[in-house]
């Protein structure tokens, strides 16, 4: 397929303003988010662990922004080598699908919290979430090595001369390297965490709609701002980044789709680093208006182990709200 590239001069003042908001509001937030909820929340629960992994991704696409901002403000022209854009480039993207992976991680702990309050209570060591948050970074630690082993990523040549990062690829690259880990990305960071969270916050919300305390109305507010979110930030990237894969693979063909596909894909990869602002505002809402109580929640999670009960509704109710109004996160 031959489509001339479309101009898009509006990239190099919209891209900057994006990054310089995030930098502003985002960078202090998550890192503020990060001390709090690893070194400075105790007990540590798996929410904590999973809050704590989310800040640290967040600040790590954070740290690429300025590279990615004078790339845009010299019009697509990267001065700063091969290896500092795979670097920079890799790691913006990585954490990206890293964030909606901890935001799964945190939605599948609060569906257990809610819908199966009396397992979640005896299973709430932090450990298990420790193990996952490791295994995330494992995995994503070895695929940024083998992407960054495996060579310079080839570009098409533009007419300017400028040297374009992380886009514009050329056609042996989607061949050789680039499909095969879209897919995978597609798959495991995007199609696959978005089901479970749009799938698993409803019924949260459901369950938490039947309990009728301040607390839970508060969680059930949270609820609708992370679904708000994650339809605002995350899914349009998602879907026009499918497309976007349809096209290099040829399966999309018209120039007229391909010019509107361009154009979109700007757009939304500005909506999804507007995330990093958004995540210190869901910190603090999902937490200032709950307290841990360590010696309630030993007592209530003790009398659980040593009582084998048949738990009627309202039963199940009054433990959901213990769990709602004790764990850190609603």
């Amino acid at each position: 397929m031959n489509c001339s590239v479309p101009s898009a001069e509006y990239q190099y003042y919209l891209f900057p303003a994006v990054y310089t908001l995030a930098l502003v509001v985002g960078l202090p937030g998550n890192l503020a988010a990060f001390i709090v909820f690893i070194f400075r929340t105790t007990p540590r629960t798996a929410f904590s662990v999973y809050i704590g992994n989310l800040a640290l991704a967040d600040i790590i696409i954070l740290c690429t922004l300025p590279f990615r901002m004078h790339y845009h403000i010299n019009k697509n022209n990267w001065v700063f080598g091969d290896v500092t854009c795979r670097i920079t480039g890799i790691l913006f993207f990585a954490n990206i699908y890293m964030s909606i992976c901890f935001m799964t991680c945190i939605c599948v702990d609060r569906y257990m919290a809610t819908v199966h309050p009396h397992t979640y209570l005896r299973m709430r060591s932090p450990w298990c979430s420790v193990l996952v948050s490791a295994a995330l970074w494992c995995a994503v630690g070895l695929a940024i090595l083998v992407f960054i082993l495996m060579g310079p990523l080839e570009t098409n040549k533009d007419r300017s001369g400028s040297h374009t990062c992380f886009e514009n690829f050329a056609k042996s690259e989607w061949n050789s390297r680039l499909a095969a880990y879209s897919l995978l990305c597609l798959t495991f960071g995007s199609l696959l965490p978005s089901v479970i969270i749009l799938v698993c916050y409803p019924l949260v919300a459901r369950r938490i709609s039947m309990i009728k305390t301040k607390t839970a109305q508060k969680a059930l507010r949270v609820i609708y701002v992370i679904l708000a979110i994650m339809l605002l930030c995350f899914l349009p990237s998602h879907v026009v980044y499918l497309l976007h894969l349809l096209r290099r693979m040829e399966v999309i063909q018209s120039c007229s789709a391909a010019n509107a596909i361009f154009h979109a894909r700007r757009v939304t990869m500005a909506l999804v680093t507007l995330n990093t602002c958004l995540d210190p505002v869901l910190y603090y809402v999902t937490t200032s208006h709950c307290k841990w109580n360590h010696l309630k929640m030993t007592c209530l999670s003790g009398r659980i182990r040593r009582k084998r009960v048949v738990y009627t509704s309202t039963s199940w109710l009054r433990i959901s709200a213990f769990v709602l109004q004790f764990t850190i996160g609603f």
